[in-house]
Parts: structure tokens; C-alpha cells; sequence
């Protein structure tokens, strides 16, 4: 519109018309193709270098060319690296479904991370420091998060009309929609930076590693690009079912672990170190434990007994609460009960933080006394941190837990498409990193999803575990930060081919 045509209108409607336009300006978007470039200096693994942030937003296509959605994105790379293509790029998802990857950005791999005491409590002032066990000495890092968390959102069309309900599920909410978008985004993010030579790497945490599983085959099959290794934190069961006895007694060793760190177990248990206890525990769940509960109600009354007794033993819990259980005590019952006479409970996905209910009786905590102690440091650093230390500024919120639901979950085969790329591709391997104290994704359920992993064993030697003294986010607490980027460091330097070293078996 013409200035001399406004000057003529009303009063009136100039203020509607400004309004107006200021509205449409102002309205809470995120840009749908944006990037923000930052530099830094880092000491890292006892090394000083400078890097480049980078955070943006790229955007998700349809089929028609059409852009539906954009995903939000921090990427990190080591500057004055003679050769690119050499360098390894980790590419770095959480889980969910439905949240951002701020919590292996700013808690385990990225340069910077919370301020929060040795144990992984928040502090005040909030904000975040140097990561000086980042693995950013030896491989760039991207995080990305996935639609409706972080900044990453569905986008309305040149009619401001949004994608259906329906449609959105199809395309973004599902084990097997999720990894197809992703695959072709991460196909545009790597053309962009240019790291079609790199080797390649894929890190999820818990729901993520459905989604790094997925992707691994995903990615070699349908966008033609090979990965060199796979890492699952604290991993969900990838489609490998672990249900009946097996569900049950796989709790076991978890018990004991939260038990021991609580000192309610017996004085001879309490007395031995936590690795020389979950040996033995493990020992008796898979030789003696799974084979009673197989038996159901048809077990002998003497071998019943027997195993009640040796359960509550090393649960710390009642021989009576066990067998009013049936034997398969639900995870819910152990974190209200094992502190009951203490007024205390413990939480779901760290078991060594301690909650308050308002009743001591009861089947299930009040609430997940670890979360909240998490969302304390978590939300104000990822906020503070984008905008004041990486210059990405907008009015969008920041979601740590976006809307994803419902998830589509069916047609789950991301542990039989991640063997199968395995089997592929002889550079690829796969570790799995655990905290003992995690009770949402147990450690010894992922032991037990490794061995499933691949039954003929022909590639064992291509996978490994580890376990730290934490629990879902075990790089919370200082010592198994060092520790658990230290083994991905290692993992990720010993997945490189030697030089000259063809990919064939």
C-alpha cells in the first residue's frame, strides 16, 4: 500500500491497519531456514583449540518439494582441521518420543555443560561451564531435535493452514515415520556441511535408541550413506520383546544396585563393592530366577521358598512383599517401598534421588523426585545458554517435552534392522552405555537386549556395554561424565578402519 493512499484513510482504520501488520510481524514463528554461526575455545582432554557453533534450523520437505516442517539444530566442529574427511561427525538424537536433545548436548557430550553439583543436583545460579571431557577433541558434533521439541516445529502452508492431525502422525509420529523424515533430513544437513567423506556416527538415549537403530539401516538402505558406529544410552528394547519371566527377573539386578546404594541390604551384601555384587545377582536372575517364574503357579513349593527368600535378599525388600508379588515386583511397588519405613521414596529414572510423598502408604511414588530435580538446571541453562552464549534468539519456547502423542509404535524392527545392518556393513559396531541405578530402561535389560542383539553371535565381537554408577543420564554425576565420554572417545577411535582397510569380512 502507498503512503499518500494511507494518509488519506480514516484514522481509525490506519490504526487497524497498523495493527494489523505489526501482528503479522510479530507473531511467534520460528524461521523456517535459519543459521547463527558462533566461535569458541575449549580445553578439552587436556587440549586448547577454538571451534564453531553453529545453530539453525533446516527444513523438513514433503514429497512434493514442499516444506512441512523445520527442525532445529546446534552442530559443532573443531576449527584448523587439516582433514575433514577423516574426522568423525557424531550425530546426536534423545529419546521421548517427544524429547529435545538438550540433555546430551548440555549434560554429556557438548563443550559446555550444567552447572550442577559432583552428584547431578541443580545449583543456583543456574547456567552452565567447560565440558573438559567433551569428545569434541576428536569428532564434530551435531544435535538435532526432532519436530515439536526444542525450536523444531510443523509449519503452515501459504494458506497459514497447518498439516491434520492425521497427516502430522503419518509423517513425523511413529517409530517408522520418525526415522524416514529423519534420514532424509540428515541426507540435506550432510550435502550442507559438506561431510559426505566423514565416518559417521549415531548416538541416541533411551526412546533414541529406537531411533538411532532405525536410522542405521535406514540410512545405508534408503539414503545410501553408512555409518561407522552406533551408540544406545540407556536403551528401550529396539523390538526385541523381553515379556513374561524375563521381564520380571531382568528387575532383579536393578533392585539389588538401588538397594545397595541406599544401604538396605543385609551387612554381608552392603560389605562387598557394587561390581562383585551385580555379578552374583545377575548370575542367580538368569540361572535360577528365570526358570521359577517359568514355572508360574505350578512351581514347587520348596523351590518357591528358596527363591522368595534369596529375591528379598538381594531386593532389600520383605520376604512376605515378595511373595505377595507372585514374584514379579513391579517397578512402581520398588521405588514406594523399598524406603517406606525410612518416609522416603526413590526415583524412576535415578534411583538415588530421594522424593516426599504425602502418604507413606501406597502402591506408587507422587512424583518422579529425579525429573523435577532435573528440570531445575536443565530448562533455565538450554535457555540461557542458545541465546546468550550461541546467539540464537527467538520468542518460540523451547520445548524440553513436546507434543508427539499419539506415537505410532507398531511395526517396531529397529533391533533386527540394526543387526542387519551390522551384517551389512562390517565397519558398523554398536555400544551400549548404562547406569546401574536406572530403573525406566534397566541396565540389565540392556545386557540382555546385546546378547539378542545378534544370535548367531558371528558379530559379537563388534559389540560391547558399559555400566557406570548413575542412572538414565549417567553422565550427571562427575565421575561417569569423565568416565562415559572417555569410553565413547575410545569407542569411536577403535570403529575407525586402519588405513587402507577395505570393508569386507
Amino acid at each position: 500500500m502507498k503512503l499518500s493512499r494511507i494518509i488519506s484513510l480514516p484514522i481509525t482504520i490506519i490504526a487497524i491497519f497498523i495493527t494489523t501488520s505489526s501482528f503479522a510481524d510479530n507473531q511467534r514463528r520460528i524461521d523456517v531456514d535459519s543459521k547463527v554461526v558462533t566461535q569458541h575455545k575449549a580445553k578439552i582432554n587436556g587440549e586448547r583449540f577454538s571451534y564453531t557453533a553453529t545453530t539453525g534450523t533446516q527444513p523438513v520437505w514433503d514429497d512434493k518439494g514442499d516444506a512441512v516442517a523445520t527442525l532445529q539444530y546446534t552442530y559443532y566442529t573443531r576449527d584448523k582441521v587439516d582433514d575433514k574427511a577423516s574426522r568423525p561427525l557424531l550425530i546426536s538424537f534423545n529419546g521421548g518420543p517427544g524429547s529435545a536433545s538438550v540433555w546430551m548436548h548440555l549434560a554429556y557430550t557438548g563443550p559446555r555443560v550444567l552447572k550442577i553439583d559432583d552428584e547431578g543436583y541443580p545449583i543456583q545460579p543456574y547456567g552452565v561451564k567447560d565440558n573438559p571431557y567433551s569428545v569434541l577433541d576428536i569428532a564434530d558434533i551435531v544435535y538435532v531435535n526432532p519436530v515439536n521439541t526444542g525450536y523444531s516445529r510443523v509449519l503452515e502452508n501459504d494458506k497459514g493452514e497447518l498439516l491434520s492431525k492425521t497427516q502430522q502422525k503419518e509423517m513425523f509420529f511413529g517409530v517408522k515415520a520418525d526415522i524416514k523424515y529423519l534420514a532424509e533430513w540428515l541426507n540435506t544437513f550432510v550435502n550442507r556441511a559438506e561431510r559426505w567423506r566423514s565416518p559417521k556416527f549415531l548416538i541416541g538415549e533411551s526412546y533414541g535408541t529406537t531411533r538411532v537403530s532405525g536410522l542405521a539401516h535406514e540410512l545405508q538402505n534408503s539414503q545410501w550413506m553408512y555409518i561407522n558406529g552406533v551408540v544406545l544410552v540407556s536403551p528401550t528394547d529396539i523390538g526385541l520383546k523381553r515379556d513374561g519371566p524375563i521381564k520380571a527377573a531382568n528387575r532383579l539386578p536393578y533392585f539389588a544396585a538401588t538397594a545397595w546404594y541406599h544401604k538396605a541390604l543385609s551387612a554381608d551384601l552392603q560389605a562387598k563393592d557394587l561390581d562383585d555384587l551385580l555379578p552374583e545377582v545377575e548370575q542367580f536372575t538368569v540361572n535360577e530366577l528365570i526358570p521359577a517364574l517359568a514355572k508360574g503357579g505350578f512351581i514347587e513349593a520348596e523351590e518357591k521358598r528358596r527363591i522368595i527368600k534369596k529375591m528379598a535378599h538381594y531386593a532389600g525388600l520383605s520376604e512376605k512383599f515378595v511373595e505377595q508379588n507372585n514374584l514379579d515386583i513391579p517397578t512402581q511397588f520398588f521405588w514406594k517401598e523399598l524406603l517406606r519405613e525410612r518416609g522416603q521414596t526413590v526415583g524412576r529414572l535415578d534411583s538415588r534421588y530421594l522424593g516426599i510423598d504425602k502418604r507413606d502408604a501406597g502402591e506408587s511414588p507422587d512424583y518422579w523426585a529425579e525429573l523435577t530435580s532435573w528440570l531445575h538446571s536443565f530448562t533455565p541453562a538450554i535457555n540461557h545458554y542458545l541465546r546468550e552464549e550461541l546467539n540464537y534468539k527467538t520468542d518460540v519456547k523451547y520445548n524440553l517435552f513436546g507434543n508427539v502423542h499419539p506415537w505410532d509404535r507398531t511395526g517396531n524392527n529397529t533391533g533386527e534392522n540394526l543387526r542387519l545392518a551390522m551384517a551389512q556393513n562390517p565397519y558398523l559396531n554398536v555400544m551400549i552405555q548404562s547406569g546401574y541405578y536406572d530403573g525406566a530402561t534397566n541396565y540389565f535389560d540392556a545386557k540382555y537386549t546385546l546378547w539378542q542383539l545378534d544370535p548367531s553371535g558371528k558379530m559379537k565381537n563388534r559389540l560391547s556395554f558399559k555400566g557406570y554408577r548413575s542412572g538414565h543420564m549417567m553422565y550427571l554425576r562427575h565421575a561417569d561424565l569423565k568416565s562415559s565420554n572417555n569410553d565413547l572417545r575410545g569407542f569411536i577411535e577403535q570403529s575407525l578402519p586402519k588405513n587402507g582397510q577395505a570393508a569386507k569380512y
